[in-house]
């Protein structure tokens, strides 16, 4: 089995030419994209706007994890929300291998070989929850914290971890990590283990305190918003307080028929004053390991 790797993609590709013919082109999805372009463009170089950037675990097991790191690394946007298996696999890949596989496997056998599937990735035992409960007793032990935020656990977390991480650079660059469903995953699974039998409180209330500062003090605020659940909602909550989104970009193959918040469009979320009525948004109904290599090498 072959290693998933992480995008490097460097200054030198240009992807300019190639987006400004998608621009020209037409084409269902593609114009999509390249609106969605320029409008994280004007939103990061707009130095009153604060810039969410918003995403579910799955796509950080596979070499899209890159380029949400460079993201940060790029210090594009200010604030992270997300859920907690992005967690989950930026520790684990800091560590192990994830590997290629197929949808069509058989998975009553790859749970016998000790394998999950995520999709088309292949993620072993020994790559996962062997790994990180191993780590974060590990780690627990020496940040001996009786009371984090999850964006403080994020920092405390990055500083032990590589610099192809995530969560480093959020460290590095005092980006805030907010995961608001924090007990949803192996690392939140292992801050309840290590509550049993030491001091240690997750305070949530803290993240929102944070959040209130940066939104109630916000000239004006953006966000790229990649899938849905809860990462998606509450950036477009806490949005609205901010008297809605002057900027969204959503990235999202989920459908709206169904009345869910993930297969929601921007225009829908104006109706709740969470994007403004003047905003510029764009949905673009793409996979989004397909959509933000090709965001981030024209943004670069």
């Amino acid at each position: 089995m072959k290693p998933v790797k992480d995008y490097e993609i460097k200054s030198k590709a240009d992807l300019n030419e190639l987006i400004k013919q998608m621009e020209t082109s037409g084409g269902f999805t593609s114009t999509k994209l390249t609106a969605g372009v320029d409008i994280i463009k004007r939103m990061i170089g707009d130095e009153e706007s604060l810039n969410f950037l918003s995403f579910p675990a799955d796509i950080i097991a596979t070499g899209t994890r890159g380029i949400i790191r460079d993201m940060v690394k790029e210090k594009w946007f200010d604030v992270i929300i997300t859920t907690c298996g992005t967690l989950d696999h930026d520790l684990a890949r800091s560590f192990k291998d994830y590997y290629h596989g197929s949808f069509d496997m058989d998975d009553a056998e790859l749970h016998k070989k000790g394998i999950n599937r995520l999709g088309n990735i292949l993620v072993p035992n020994d790559s996962y929850g062997i790994i990180i409960e191993e780590k974060m007793r590990k780690f627990l032990k020496e940040i001996n914290a009786k009371e984090l935020s999850t964006y403080e656990l994020v920092w405390e977390l990055g500083k032990k971890l590589k610099k192809d991480s995530i969560m480093y650079w959020c460290w590095k660059n005092e980006m805030p990590m907010i995961v608001p469903g924090i007990t949803d995953g192996a690392v939140g699974y292992q801050l309840w283990q290590y509550s049993q039998n030491h001091k240690l409180k997750i305070d949530v209330l803290k993240d929102e305190k944070l959040l209130s500062d940066l939104v109630w003090n916000a000239k004006k605020s953006g966000a790229l918003i990649i899938g849905g659940g809860i990462s998606k909602h509450h950036t477009l909550w806490w949005s609205q307080f901010a008297k809605g989104l002057n900027y969204a970009v959503y990235v999202t193959t989920a459908q709206e028929f169904d009345g869910s918040l993930s297969g929601a469009r921007p225009k829908e979320a104006i109706s709740w004053g969470k994007i403004n009525e003047k905003a510029k948004f764009v949905n673009i109904e793409m996979d989004a390991t397909v959509a933000l290599p090709i965001i981030f090498a024209s943004l670069i």
